[in-house]
């Protein structure tokens, strides 16, 4: 019952935790959509965004997993694969950030937590994309 009540009023968020959940559900929500596009706005632009938002993700998730040693950059594996690309990259992000010393919220980042910053750069390259 609680948990309904969370989400129905802002989720976790709103009550000052700060987890991954709201990533997965962004990340979710833009490869979904993306999904959805016909290759034509893929094409004009969608793609590109989606894939440059899939490499930061990635690189964020790996200097969490592996700092010290340099990212691996995700390749370009076609416009009909970008929905996936983001989604890969962000649930690693958020098992990376669940994993990391301090959790997703991380009092170096200006108390805002890594986990919302990711969230800002998903909400961010979906605007972008006009979505």
């Amino acid at each position: 019952m609680f948990g309904r009540w969370q989400q129905s009023v802002g989720g976790a968020y709103a009550l000052g935790v700060d987890d991954a959940t709201y990533l997965l559900r962004a990340v979710d929500r833009l490869a979904d959509r993306l999904r959805a596009l016909p290759q034509s706005r893929l094409h004009q632009g969608a793609a590109a965004e989606g894939l440059a938002l899939a490499r930061e993700l990635s690189v964020r998730a790996q200097r969490l997993e592996a700092p010290g040693t340099p990212p691996r950059i995700m390749p370009d594996a076609g416009v009909f694969m970008i929905a996936d690309q983001v989604a890969v990259a962000g649930h690693d992000l958020a098992h990376a950030l669940e994993r990391a010393p301090g959790g997703a919220a991380d009092a170096e980042s200006g108390g805002s937590g890594r986990a919302a910053e990711a969230v800002a750069l998903v909400e961010a390259a979906a605007g972008r994309c006009g979505l």
